[in-house]
């Protein structure tokens, strides 16, 4: 019997291929009736650059994303606090890849289609409930625009790849409750804009209260004039918001605009940048509180359906990435599937919960923090006579080891394969 996808996004399409790679019959179901380019930018770490890799589709994703060179980041008065070289740059086997979110989809969707067969991905079908049984599970459709009732399918093992509002987390865990917000809203946007910095600088600079911003290119020469596609996310404390978690609810510049007013930077105008953007979406801050398990039988969640993260450390589309890995490892070595899943579960679920919770108080970006706590929030002379690079470098690769992307860990992951 198939293995029973729930979602066609970055992790459902990643598990498909790994499950195709391995000889396992597996069949995707997407709630949308087509697939069309969505959201903005995110980053691909070398942890899930290595795993995209090993599927082949290292040149697809150069010829779409931007190989991130280095990681940099700056007070709100335009000074540099640290730099980093990253990816390939800092000596890894495998790049980082800042890249609109809809390339990669994309790049995942075009790979599965032409190995498993474009029958292999149902479109309109919107699982609303999953049952496990003694010799396989079930999965209940309605059609995604009308409602009606579908027929329904069963499949060795039902997988809800279906993000953070997912349908079967619901019913897995009907108690849990609302989203955690963490006080802080977030707008994004994306902008065609001239290269800053070394055309391939992942930008973290400020702070909350007033603000923080992210900023790196997710597309190069995108016209006659060599622009790229910028990609931006401006983070403000907004304590007194309802968190409602929908990626494509439009934001307005006027909302957030005036912490980054007086940001005329000599490496980039963020006002400027703000205002020239294509697109503004505003989405919270929120994550859910960590489960303490994700498998029922033959039943399971992956990626944001089961560790929801707030979007600091460039993580959330990696761990899908890792779970579609680990996942497909313990279906194609064990004949079990009930097996197979609590042994991903035992893997994941840890790792995962460190990363949920890591990034609500130790990500990158806490840099910024305790630059700011220590400056007074007032420009320096010097870093060194604020913190030392050796402390700097210490918070860098202290994520990077929670987070399981630090050279050594990688290094010892290649050896085992």
């Amino acid at each position: 019997m198939d293995v029973l996808i729930i979602g066609a996004g970055i992790g459902g399409l990643t598990l498909g291929l790994m499950l195709h790679r391995r000889g396992i019959p597996c069949r995707i179901y997407e709630a949308a009736p087509e697939i069309r380019p969505l959201g903005v930018g995110i980053n691909i770490l070398p942890h899930a650059a290595k795993e995209l890799g090993e599927l082949g589709l290292e040149a697809d994703l150069t010829r779409v994303a931007v190989l991130t060179k280095e990681a940099a980041f700056f007070n709100r008065f335009g000074q540099l606090i640290y730099r980093e070289p990253v990816g390939r740059n800092a000596g890894y086997e495998w790049p980082q890849y800042s890249i609109h979110r809809g390339d990669l989809q994309a790049v995942l969707l075009a790979a599965f289609r032409d190995r498993a067969g474009a029958d292999r991905l149902q479109l309109g079908w919107k699982c609303v409930r999953a049952a496990d049984g003694a010799d396989g599970a079930t999965a209940h459709f309605v059609h995604g625009a009308t409602g009606e009732a579908l027929a329904p399918e069963r499949g060795r093992a039902v997988i809800a790849c279906d993000g953070v509002n997912s349908v079967l987390r619901k019913q897995f865990h009907p108690d849990e409750g609302d989203p955690v917000y963490s006080g802080v809203n977030m707008w994004r946007g994306v902008t065609r804009w001239p290269p800053m910095l070394s055309g391939a600088t992942m930008v973290r600079a400020g702070w909350l209260n007033p603000g923080k911003m992210v900023i790196y290119p997710i597309r190069d020469r995108i016209d006659a004039d060599a622009r790229q596609l910028v990609n931006w996310l401006a983070e403000i404390e907004t304590p007194h918001y309802l968190p409602k978690r929908d990626w494509a609810r439009p934001g307005r510049i006027d909302d957030f605009i005036g912490p980054y007013a007086d940001w005329h930077f000599d490496w980039c105008d963020v006002p400027a940048l703000i205002r020239s953007a294509d697109a503004i979406y505003e989405y919270p801050m929120v994550d859910q509180d960590p489960l303490e398990r994700w498998t029922f039988g033959r039943l399971t969640l992956l990626g944001d359906a089961a560790h929801p993260m707030v979007p600091r450390g460039s993580n959330g589309a990696g761990q899908a990435i890792l779970d579609a890995r680990a996942l497909a490892d313990e279906l194609g070595g064990r004949r079990d599937p009930a097996a197979a899943l609590r042994a991903y579960e035992a893997a994941r679920l840890p790792a995962t919960s460190q990363v949920v919770l890591t990034n609500r108080t130790m990500p990158p970006d806490a840099i910024l923090r305790e630059v700011k706590v220590r400056s007074g929030d007032r420009p320096f002379e010097r870093i060194e006579d604020v913190i030392s690079l050796e402390a700097l470098r210490a918070m860098s690769e202290g994520y990077k080891k929670v987070a399981g992307y630090d050279r050594a860990t990688l290094a010892g992951a290649r050896e085992t394969d």
